[in-house]
């Protein structure tokens, strides 16, 4: 089965049975080229039994979540299309009671709230009114997610900080009120991870600057899927980088520790080198980092650190 031939299944037979059997398919039409034959593509690991699922156990799984959160790479296409299904099928369920998105900043919100005043049919006028940006996130990528459920009446709820707070967040003093969420060890690791990202650019002196930022966003992400859940008994999704999904450092940690409150899913692009689901879990601790994991080819082998550096002799 396709890759579109499975999606259209889902979406209009609505059932997952029709379609079972097609996530594990390797002629899929991934978007992205990269590794497409990998063993692991299509597949579903489930982390708490290290083994792999059906699609419809996932969502079987997903009616014992309040959070549901989907992570992603940003630049692969496939993450994105995935994503959409998932809220897709929770709208058909009528289970979906709001969306988060990490691509929409706080002074977004205002625009989000008034979006009954544009043509809901018109993508253009959409993206207008929300002053979406471009240069940050594709709208071919959020866009039809967007679009989906905002048209179905879905509340959505902007997740990220605006560029004006994390300026003032950066440059002042950590917030009380989240500063002790993380312990040393979860600090420690950020640490690693932003010199990291960083591609070891960055001087040490910035890292406390950027944990604070880190949390507030995640905390931010947060503060939107529990606004959204008052007295809403719905699941509520979030969108957002694989980072800010981790169980162990992201957004988990900002909300209850009741026990089945947060599905974390990331959408995870497979390395040639290793076949072992477990490989890809990132864990540093005994803290589990993600509770599925969806495989998928990947878009590119750019080194992005040696492009940072200008070594132009790296192999594009």
């Amino acid at each position: 089965m396709k890759f579109h031939q499975f999606l259209l299944c889902a979406f209009v037979a609505g059932t997952l049975q029709a379609c079972m059997g097609a996530v594990s398919e390797r002629d899929s039409e991934w978007l992205a080229p990269l590794h497409q034959d990998h063993a692991l593509v299509g597949n579903i690991w489930r982390s708490s039994d290290q083994r792999f699922i059906s699609l419809e156990e996932l969502f079987q799984d997903f009616t014992r979540h309040r959070f549901i959160l989907l992570g992603e790479k940003h630049d692969n296409p496939d993450h994105h299309r995935l994503q959409r299904f998932i809220l897709q099928e929770l709208q058909q369920n009528a289970s979906l009671g709001a969306a988060v998105f990490e691509m929409l900043n706080s002074d977004q919100q205002d625009a989000v709230d008034t979006l009954g005043s544009v043509n809901l049919a018109s993508e253009p006028s959409v993206r207008e009114h929300l002053q979406w940006d471009d240069a940050g996130w594709e709208w071919p990528f959020y866009g039809p997610m967007l679009m989906d459920v905002v048209s179905a009446g879905v509340p959505v709820k902007a997740g990220n900080i605006s560029r004006d707070e994390m300026m003032e967040i950066y440059q002042g003093e950590p917030d009380p009120r989240i500063a002790d969420v993380l312990d040393a060890g979860q600090v420690e690791q950020l640490y690693r991870d932003i010199d990291e990202s960083h591609c070891g650019m960055l001087p040490a002196s910035q890292f406390p600057a950027m944990v604070r930022v880190q949390q507030a966003r995640d905390a931010r992400m947060a503060e939107g899927l529990l606004v959204a859940a008052e007295g809403a008994v719905r699941q509520h999704a979030l969108i957002a980088g694989n980072f800010h999904v981790r169980r162990d450092l992201g957004v988990p940690n900002y909300l209850p520790t009741s026990e089945g409150s947060v599905a974390a899913l990331a959408f995870m692009e497979v390395n040639p080198e290793s076949q072992n689901p477990a490989d890809y879990l990132q864990g540093f601790s005994e803290r589990i980092s993600y509770d599925y994991l969806w495989f998928t080819p990947a878009v590119t082998t750019e080194d992005y650190c040696a492009s940072m550096r200008g070594d132009t002799s790296v192999d594009q």
